[in-house]
């Protein structure tokens, strides 16, 4: 049965028509993957990559290289989706902050890596091969791509689990600036690589190769400020949320578009274009940063199944193995060597330089983009040999980092410390937010009574009850207006005559989220809370109460963020 399935659909002739059935399938396939190791605590982004390994080459093959192509400008799309994200959190008061330690980290991490990487692979190479050349040209060029380090599934985790802190923010600034000393170390190995195969490489000066590079980053740079300041100008006097959107995606879209027409780097391009708005239009750009996150997790999901189905698995020799084995180890120890000694020599804070390797793990779309130049560079069987092996780095890589991203932010603390007051109001149910041991006033208390109970407690409404102890009304400030005005006759004068029947509830269950909607949509001050339907009364909520809880919980998360350094 499934032989059969793959003639029809490997060759993708009925899908081609309908693509969106294609889409479809993909994207819940993969929303159920990533749910699933969600479940299990494992990095919903493991669980996307899983899915399209299983559908994809080294699986099914329904995901054939055909659709994985025609399907590349989700990919595009994706890239610009996560670094305009990552620009977003890089804020020059804390680059300023820890701009030491960023430098010292980013600069040793990637040369430690390229050094470790670079020396292991020649002498594996040399000692199988014993051809010297190929064996340095392949340790160069291995070293190289080995600096790299994935930012999409990387920032997917620290998303997912609402990170904030001194790891966090330095994850996200070397992830940010990784691929620029990357390609810095990759032209300068070509280079080098071509003259010891002896030609096999186009034949490029150094000097070309820096002045590409200048062009494909700075260009990026400025193409991204551009954008951001043109955004920033449109977007300005707009308070409609749909028309903030539609700009912000078509912008970031547009400037993918001539990232690509150019040639410049174009997740740089798009983390400078959200690196300018943060900064330079903070109280504008909140809006758009939250709309494109609220936009992004369906094209985050078809991204990462594509980037599982392109992996194959079953075209790795023996030699291949090895060297991959080699290269693995290689990058692991150079990023844990490398990140450790930047973050003592720049007096990092603890949990930077204890937690920070797990978090560079992953290599990616950078990582492969290179294999694949270099295997246009380098005709037969060297191009070959460097695309095979950062294939299936990648495809270990992919799974492990992940959960190594998710571990270390775990034992750092900095979970769940970046949360709105959305994420809150969703997190929290009626029973966190409503006021718990309010006193209850009898239907027949008279004013004097009520106004005592009013001024020794911090309540502004207060449950009425019967004989039995059953809610019959809730009493306001409002309510009580006019018998401040017949003060005198408070004897006559019972709480059942001046209470207000409620007009709606909810359960201790419900979220603070459907708490809020609620109180607004009855237009009413406050809501009674019961136990179950039916059941016994629990509490008041009001909308004073609900921001007071969220203002503690912030202010909390936020102390408990900066004492961790």
């Amino acid at each position: 049965m499934s032989g059969f399935i793959r003639d029809i659909i490997g060759q993708g002739s009925f899908f081609d028509v309908n693509i969106i059935l294609f889409l479809g399938i993909i994207l819940f396939g993969g929303a159920i993957g990533g749910r699933l190791f969600q479940y299990i605590r494992i990095p919903q982004v493991v669980g996307y990559i899983i899915i399209g390994v299983i559908l994809g080459q080294s699986g099914l093959k329904f995901i054939g290289m055909n659709m994985i192509t025609k399907l590349e400008p989700v990919s595009t799309v994706a890239l610009s989706l996560i670094g305009f994200s990552i620009g977003g959190e890089l804020k020059i008061a804390e680059l300023k902050k820890r701009g030491k330690q960023f430098v010292s980290i980013l600069f040793l991490e990637a040369l430690t890596a390229f050094v470790v990487v670079g020396s292991l692979v020649f002498f594996v190479s040399f000692l199988i091969t014993s051809n010297l050349n190929m064996s340095l040209a392949l340790g160069l060029v291995l070293g190289s791509i080995s600096s790299a380090t994935a930012p999409a599934a990387t920032t997917d985790v620290l998303w997912e689990n609402r990170t904030k802190g001194p790891l966090t923010s330095m994850v996200l600034g070397i992830v940010a600036m990784d691929d620029a000393v990357a390609l810095l170390l990759f032209a300068f190995s070509v280079s080098i690589a071509g003259a010891l195969l002896g030609g096999t490489a186009e034949s490029t000066s150094l000097s070309i190769e820096l002045l590409g590079l200048l062009w494909e980053i700075g260009g990026a740079v400025v193409a991204g400020g551009f954008i951001a300041f043109i955004l920033s100008k449109l977007i300005k006097g707009f308070l409609n949320e749909e028309r903030i959107l539609a700009f912000s995606i078509g912008a970031i879209m547009l400037l993918s578009g001539l990232s690509v027409a150019l040639n410049l780097d174009m997740i740089l391009a798009s983390m400078s274009m959200g690196f300018f708005m943060s900064n330079f239009a903070p109280r504008k750009s909140r809006d758009t940063f939250a709309l494109v996150q609220k936009f992004s997790p369906p094209i985050y999901v078809l991204f990462f199944v594509l980037v599982g189905a392109k992996l194959n698995i079953w075209s790795i020799t023996g030699f291949v193995a090895v060297i991959a084995g080699v290269f693995l180890v290689g990058r692991t120890v150079g990023k844990l060597i490398g990140s450790k000694a930047g973050a003592a020599i720049s007096k990092a804070p603890r949990t930077v330089g204890k937690y920070l390797p797990f978090c560079l793990l992953s290599q990616a779309g950078v990582a492969i983009g290179l294999s694949i130049v270099a295997g246009q560079v380098f005709s037969g069987a060297f191009g070959d040999l460097v695309v095979t092996v950062v294939t299936a780095t990648t495809f270990v890589v992919q799974i492990l980092g992940p959960i190594s991203v998710k571990y270390a932010v775990d034992k750092a603390g900095e979970t769940g410390l970046n949360i709105t007051e959305e994420d809150l109001a969703r997190q929290s149910r009626a029973s966190d937010v409503m006021y718990k041991d309010i006193p209850n006033i009898p239907e027949n208390a008279p004013v004097s009574i009520i106004l005592k109970i009013f001024s020794e407690n911090d309540a502004f409404s207060f449950p009425v009850v019967n004989r039995d102890g059953s809610l019959s009304g809730i009493i306001s400030i409002e309510d009580l207006k006019d018998a401040f005005m017949a003060a005198e006759l408070s004897d006559f004068i019972l709480a059942h005559d001046i209470m207000s029947p409620p007009v709606d509830y909810c359960l201790v269950s419900d979220s603070a989220e459907d708490a809020k909607k609620m109180l607004k949509k009855r237009g009413v001050e406050f809501l009674p809370v019961y136990e179950a339907e039916d059941g016994k009364f629990a509490g008041l909520i009001d909308e004073r109460g609900i921001q007071l809880f969220f203002s503690k919980k912030m202010a909390e998360l936020n102390y408990k963020a900066s004492q961790l350094g």
